[in-house]
Order: C-alpha cells, then structure tokens, then sequence
C-alpha cells in the first residue's frame, strides 16, 4: 500500500505472532500534532487519508484540515475518502448490478474489454427486501412466502446469480437469510479491516458505505459507515473516492442506567427527537460518557441504526470492551478479537473511561429520564409518551392538519383537556360492522389492523426480543388471545433470532398470538406489509376509518406501510404485541386494561411486563454456536436458489420480453467527451411540492396500481395485476421505475386543489394526468422541466430511483428551501442541477402556482460549487420575478460528476480513456 507518508506513520504491530503494518495516528501526530482529541470517527476518516496520500486525489493539506478541525470544530476542506467495502441489499443493489451490467455494454461498444468493469471494493449485497406477508399467523407462513418470493423474483435472481459470476468482489446472500444490516453486524463486520499488500499485511478500520440509509446500524460496533445512493455506492467500488466535506461532529454524552420496564427502543426514540431537535443534518454524531460502560452493541446498533431518522450521516461508537464481548459473542474468532484490541489502543481509536474528545457541539442524556415510547403517525422523529398515546390520537381524530399530532407538548397545551375530555368530544359514529372467519365484529377508528416485529432496527436486539416473548407468555397465562382483526407478523433480521426465540420457547408463545415467523427480511418496515384480509380492507374503505398499524420498524411515513393505514406507529417489539393484544391505539395501556381473562377480570400491561431480571435471564439463552451455525454457510441459500441457471458470458444478454431487469438508457449515444453546459429556458412546473417530501413520496416504492401509468405498462406487457408485485421488486426495469416517479399515494401536488397522489396539471391544457403522461407530453413539446419543494427535500432512505426517475422524466433541476445528504447528491450523480432558494424566498412567496413558466440561467458555462444561478419566473399575467439562488453542488468532484451528466458517466469515460 504504497504512499507518499508525508507525516512517517507507517509502523508495524505485532498481534499473537503476527506482524502487521498499518498507518500510525499518534506516530502522524508527532508533526502534525496532537491528534489524541480529534472525534473518534474522524480519527478513522484521519487514517484513511493517511493511508491513501498519493498526492493526488489526497494530498498534505487534506490530511493538515483533519488536525486543523479542532481549532473551530468545523471545516470548509473537501476530503476524498476511501471505504474499504460496499453493503448493498437487493432493492438498491439490482438497478446497481443493472447499471454495471451496462456499463460493461458500453465498454464493450467502445471497443474495450468489458471485464474492466468491476468492482475493485468488497462488496456484498444481501437478498431482504422482496419477501412480502401474504400468509401469516400460521405455521407455515414462512414456507408459503418464501415459495412466492422465489415464484415472483426468479428474473431478477437469475440476474443476480449472473452478477455473482461475472464480476469480481462481488458476494450475494441468498433469499430468506437476513437483513442486511443485521448480517452487517452479526457477521460481515470486522471493526479490523486486513489486505495483503507486496507480501505485507495492512490493517485499518473497517468502514463501509451502504446502498441503504440504515448502512449506519454498524456503528454501533465501532465501524464507520453511512447510506449513499446507489450511483455513488457503485462509484465508490469502481474506485471513485467519496467527496466529502469534513462534517462537524455533534457529541452526545450518555450517562445514568434505564429503568426498570424500559427498553432500548423507548431510548432510541428519545436520542431520535432529542437529535432531530438539535438538528444534526449533514453532521456525524458520536456517542460518548461513561453510560457506554453498561450498554452493549445490541443496544447501540438500535441507536446507530436510526441515524437517518435523526438527520445524521453517521450514529458511531467507539470501540471498548463491549465491542469485544460482541464479537466474541456471535463467533468472530480470537486472532480477529487481539487485532481490533491491540489495533484500536495503538490508534487512540479505543474508548477510555472520562476521555471527551473535542466537538463542535454536545447535548446530553441521563437515560434514567427515558420513558415508555412510541413514534408516529407519520415520522419517526415524533415520539409520543405511551402515556399521552390515547390522547394523541385522539386529538389526530380532531384536526385536519396531523402534521404535529404526534408531540407531546402540543397535547399538553390544547387547553388542558384530559384524554377522557378529548375522546368524549369525538364521536365514533364511523364505526364498521365486519364479517371476518364466520365473526362478526366491530372496526373502530383507531384499531390496530397491522401488528409487526420486524426492521433490522430491533431485531438484531436480543433483549427486545426476548421481551416481546415473556410478554406473549405472560398473556398466554393470563388468558388473552390477539384481536382477530389484527394482522400479525415477526420477521427477524436473522437465523440466529429463531434459534434464540426457541431456545428459551418463546416461539411457541408467540405462535399462539399469531406472531408466527413470516419471513427473513424487512417485510413491513419498507412497505412489504401485504394485502389486510379482504373484509379489513373493505371495512376501512367503506367507513374512510383512520386505523393504525404498530410496528417495530425505524419508519412510518404516509403511505409506505400499507396504502389504507393512515397513521403507523414505532414501537418496542413487546409493545407490538400489546397493542396486538388491546386492538387499538387508543387503549391506554398505562392506565386501562389490556384485555380481560376468561373470568372477566381486567388484565393490565403491568401484569404481563417482565422485569428487567427476566429479560436478563432469558437473552442468557443466546450462545455463540447459534452464530456459528447460521452463517456457516451464508452464501449457499436453499435449492431453489441453487437450481437457478446462471449464463456464463462477460456481457449481460438483455432480455427485451422481461418486465423485472431492462438495458438502461442512460449511457445511449454517449460520447468520449461531455456535451457543453446549457441554460434553462422555459421550463414548466412538473410539480410543486410542500415540506418534509421523502423519497418514498418520489421514488417507485410498495404496491402498483392497476391504473397507474406502470400498471397500465406491466398489463400491456402481459402481467396480470396480481402478478405486479411491488415497485421494488422492479426497480431494475426503468419503463415501471419512470412510470412511477412522483405517483406514491399521499403525495400532495399544490397545482391541484385538494387531491392525493401523483397527478399534475398540464399547461397550458389545464388537463389534470398523471405525472408520467404530462412529463412525456412536454417531452413531445421539447418542454424542460424543473420542480419546485420546501424545506428537507428528498428526506428519508437512500433510494437512488428518487433520482434516476426525476432525470427520465426530464426534469432539469429542483429548486427547494433545503435538502437532505443522499437525496442531493443522488441528483447531482444523474445530472439533475440541486437549487437552493434564499433565505426568505419560496415558493410562496413567489406565489407559484405552477402556471408559469421558468428559465434558468448562469449554467452554460464552467460548474463550480455553491455558484449562484439567476431564476426567472414568468406569470401568466405577463409579470416576472427574478431570484438569485444557490447550486447545490457542494464540491468539485460534484461539479465534474454534473457536468458529465452524472457520475457514472464520468467514470466510464475515465475507464474508456485508461483501457
């Protein structure tokens, strides 16, 4: 790993015998200074620079501004920085393979060998996104489903399985196996990275980007990594460095013990409002404080894991004693355990008692404050007190607009009504009367038609877990049985769960509710939740019912967990089952029944909560042979999978009849040089859009609809609606992905008065369509496009589509109040300009209302970052307004990646010229 070492910090480390060479930070620090106070995760993005200095991509003064941070905690310099691998799951990693899988056809029509292109990082992607819950609460649930899966996917396996055979670095776990994550963390990571190297053997930490936002979930084992988008994950293992700037670090200090009846994920939803109140977008934070003593990585990988939901790149952990017993526990073997720790107290990368490194800011936790929790109804930020749960949705029930339903300081000032005053002030006149297997019964707003235990946020717990077994038991024994409208469902992150649940018989217990295994996947938690039985859905919609859904995911946004739930909850897994057991949101659980027993006596959550004792007892069950066992053999999946035929060939054969994997266009007619910048001229509004729009509200996610413009294209194609499957499933056919850009069901389009979903107005027609058909009428008129946001634009999971489908639908650029990271850089790696307005300009103020026309100019010439870029709007009534507004392209790695019309083409060209 040859390098300029401009600081001489190249040493060596013996470990059990074994020698081993690695970049030296306090060795570095001898000329560069003091680096024993830098933030633990920027002393790894530190060594990282020292170990990739080729004076070039990383030079002396990029590894300079990581010392001279600390002087202001904070940073202006631009960074280029190396993970070592790449973790993808298959959502995300399909259309990655598929963009590979092209760019090995234009290579090939370049003349060049196509077998250049190919990953130079690790990279494993992990088959968890597809299983959907059609068959639950019986005990063949998980066959049946993964039969489906295997039946509905085969395409795009077999696309997969070519994929693992073609190109180099690239591992695939099979179906029915895990969650990406939580394989991440039980298996995959190192928190010690090794390679050889001209006979020498390096070491350096182990740090990943991930083609999912939740990617962070391994820092609580030490290990630095975040979600990127698809585009730049496939840069990064093409050997692209990512651009960054040096982010400010936000330290947040733990201290004090839970209490009794308090679990890791009523503390994970505390540090989650308590962040997205101080506002850490775009920053790392980094947890710290002799609180850490106690916790183990089960509990930090739950924090680490929501860092998307707290706006944060990156939740990290140091590395301690803790981290060790982890490893240890789920079966790292002992040479790896002497590494991480003789390594990381080497570095100063190992967490000593009292150390507080320097940071830009801090808040602090006594976790004897956290209480009993839930979040919802529609962001994960927004945690309600189990407590204030009745009356929040109560109140819900009364506004038009729930945006804040869920604080809790809001419901204590609405006039100091009690939960009792504000339910008696609401009438439940829309009840419905429901015929479900020969029983009839009552649906009333607020009922709990979805129960879940899934997510790789809580599943890779084991005290959660555990949890949510001795609270069946204890329910079990009082008597209680789940309401039958609840739709129950556990699907753990991996193998080893199941083996833990049925060790200490808890299976069983859970069986008995209905919380039979359904799957190894995210299931509900991305949306793959499954048809509600028929009478369910039917009553919903005859009585326009707001009903519920609790789950033990990390996200809850409109229309993501199942179409006909308007408000989804966060919960603990032993919280779902309760509210399985209760049947709707608004049963007290603090102070009302849960139920009653057979004798007719009142059962309360007190009665089936187990003590802290209990829960202790029980994760004493999880051994390390459980680990052993279930990943043994990770990468050989079932029969099925291994009966798939695999073409042996350099270039993938497109199939032009499949519906599941299409040649993109994205690399068609691309020359060796870039086309020249152009302004904007004359653009319309595609759509104009309101706060907080997520990618789920953008990109193609959960089911299809039968008149949709992609149902309509799929039943062209031959496929029968109930053969659809779900837009995710299909990401890797850009005619469905396009088709469904901008149409989730609860997106709000402000050119249209008061209707869901994705439609638009065409100007100057006036004809209400969906968003599809106007962007290909415009595009017939040679009409550019642009659309306009408010604040948080593109907030939420790292999905590359979000992009992708903007720029096939010809939209040139965006112009919003702010952005969130990913979503950013994702349009920026398509070509798609990010515009900022000023402070105090929006599209209100504009008065927008989607009938005028915009032109754009000042990007004709050399793209640098942040450079203004003059909008002109021009009213209907002959009016015009001019704003000066900010590029959102932060770097000049950035500016190159947009003026070659995104990333990968900027890469392929590299590669073009190199071969």
């Amino acid at each position: 790993m040859s390098n300029k070492d401009s600081f001489h910090s190249l040493k060596t480390l013996d470990v059990q015998g074994k020698t081993y060479h690695y970049y030296s930070l306090p060795e570095a620090g001898q000329t560069l200074g003091d680096l024993s106070r830098l933030p633990f995760s920027l002393k790894v993005l530190t060594e990282n620079l020292l170990r990739h200095e080729d004076g070039d991509t990383v030079d002396e003064t990029q590894i300079r501004a990581m010392h001279d941070w600390m002087k202001e905690q904070k940073s202006s310099a631009e960074i280029q920085y190396r993970p070592a691998r790449v973790l993808m799951q298959d959502f995300t990693g399909v259309p990655g393979v598929v963009d590979l899988a092209a760019m090995r056809n234009a290579m090939s029509a370049a003349g060049k060998d196509p077998a250049r292109i190919n990953p130079l990082s690790a990279v494993d992607l992990v088959i968890d996104h597809s299983v959907m819950v059609d068959h639950f609460g019986d005990p063949s649930a998980f066959k049946d489903n993964v039969a489906i899966e295997m039946e509905r996917n085969r395409e795009r396996y077999e696309f997969l399985r070519w994929g693992q055979n073609a190109f180099n670095n690239f591992r695939v776990v099979p179906p029915g196996t895990g969650i990406c994550h939580q394989v991440n963390l039980e298996y995959l990571g190192k928190t010690v990275w090794t390679k050889e190297e001209e006979g020498k053997t390096f070491a350096f930490p182990d740090t990943l980007v991930g083609t999912d936002s939740h990617t962070t979930m391994i820092n609580g084992l030490g290990i630095l990594g975040w979600g990127v988008g698809g585009i730049e994950a496939e840069a990064a293992m093409l050997g692209q460095p990512v651009s960054m700037l040096i982010p400010e670090v936000v330290g947040f200090k733990i201290t004090g013990k839970l209490r009794e009846g308090i679990t890791a994920t009523d503390l994970v939803l505390t540090v989650t409002q308590m962040l997205r109140e101080k506002g850490v977008v775009g920053k790392f934070v980094e947890f710290y404080g002799d609180g850490l003593k106690d916790m183990p990585v089960a509990d930090r990988a739950t924090i680490a894991n929501m860092a998307p939901e707290y706006g944060a790149t990156s939740g990290f952990f140091p590395v301690d004693e803790q981290t060790i017993d982890y490893m240890r526990l789920t079966g790292r073997d002992e040479e790896q355990l002497a590494l991480v720790e003789a390594y990381a107290k080497a570095q100063g990368l190992w967490r000593e008692p009292g150390h507080e490194p320097i940071y830009s800011d801090t808040l602090e936790l006594d976790m004897g404050d956290v209480e009993a929790s839930l979040a919802g109804p529609k962001r994960p930020q927004d945690r309600v007190a189990l407590s204030n749960m009745k009356a929040s949705f109560e109140l819900l029930m009364q506004t038009s607009d729930n945006s804040s339903a869920g604080d809790d300081e809001r419901l204590q000032s609405e006039g100091g009504q009690t939960a009792v005053e504000v339910e008696q002030s609401y009438e439940h006149a829309d009840s419905q009367e429901v015929h479900l297997n020969g029983e009839t019964m009552r649906l009333d707003p607020g009922a709990v038609v979805i129960a879940a235990i899934t997510s790789c946020t809580n599943t890779s717990n084991p005290s959660v877990m555990m949890a949510a077994g001795l609270v069946a038991r204890k329910a079990l024994e009082k008597g209680l049985v789940t309401k039958p409208w609840v739709k129950t469902s556990l699907a753990p992150g991996s193998k080893v769960v199941t083996d833990y649940l049925k060790a200490g018989g808890f299976q069983d217990d859970l069986d008995k509710l209905g919380f039979n295994l359904v799957g190894y996947g995210c299931t509900t938690c991305i949306g793959n939740s499954g048809p509600l039985p028929e009478p369910i859905e039917q009553g919903i919609q005859d009585g326009d019912l707001t009903v519920a859904s609790v789950l033990s995911g990390n996200r809850n946004f409109e229309g993501r967990v199942h179409p006909l739930v308007k408000t989804n909850w966060l919960a603990s897994p032993p919280l779902v089952v309760a509210y399985a057991l209760a049947g709707n949101v608004r049963v007290d659980l603090t102070r009302e029944p849960i139920g009653q027993d057979p004798q007719g006596n009142p059962v309360y959550m007190s009665d089936i909560w187990p003590s802290q004792q209990e829960i202790a007892d029980a994760v004493e069950k999880v051994k390390t042979d459980m680990f052993r066992k279930e990943y043994s053999a990770v990468f050989d999946g079932d029969e099925t999978w291994q009966s798939i035929a695999v073409p042996q060939s350099k270039v993938y054969e497109w199939n032009d009849q499949s519906t599941y994997i299409q040649h993109p266009p994205f690399f068609e007619g691309m020359g060796v040089e870039p086309e020249p910048m152009q302004d904007v001229k004359g653009a319309r509004i595609l759509a104009l859009l309101g706060d907080s729009v997520t990618t789920d509200h953008i990109s193609p996610a959960g089911a299809i609809k039968a008149d949709s413009p992609a149902g309509r294209y799929l039943q062209d194609h031959g496929v029968e609606p109930k053969h659809f499957n779900s837009y995710g499933s299909r990401r890797g056919n850009h005619e469905v992905m396009m088709r469904g850009t901008f149409a989730n069901v609860r997106i709000r389009n402000e050119m249209l008065d008061g209707v869901e979903g994705g439609y638009t107005r065409h100007v100057p027609s006036g004809e209400q369509m969906a968003i599809y058909d106007a962007a290909m009428a415009y595009r017939n008129e040679d009409t550019p496009l642009v659309v306009i946001a408010g604040k948080e634009y593109g907030t939420g999971s790292s999905r590359d589509w979000a992009a992708k489908g903007t720029r096939l639908l010809g939209v040139k650029a965006v112009v919003a109040e702010s952005y969130e990271r990913i979503h950013r850089s994702n349009l920026i790696g398509m070509g798609v300009m990010p515009l900022q307005f000023p402070e105090g300009v929006d599209r209100k103020t504009l008065g927008l209302t989607g009938e005028e026309t915009i032109s754009l100019t000042g990007m004709d010439g050399d793209i640098t970052p942040g450079q203004s870029v003059t909008m002109v709007v021009d009213y209907p009534d002959g009016k015009q307004e001019t704003v000066t507004l900010k590029s959102r392209i932060d770097t000049p790695n950035e500016a190159k990646y947009y003026a070659n019309g995104g990333i990968l083409h900027y890469v392929l060209r590299e590669m073009i010229k190199e071969a």
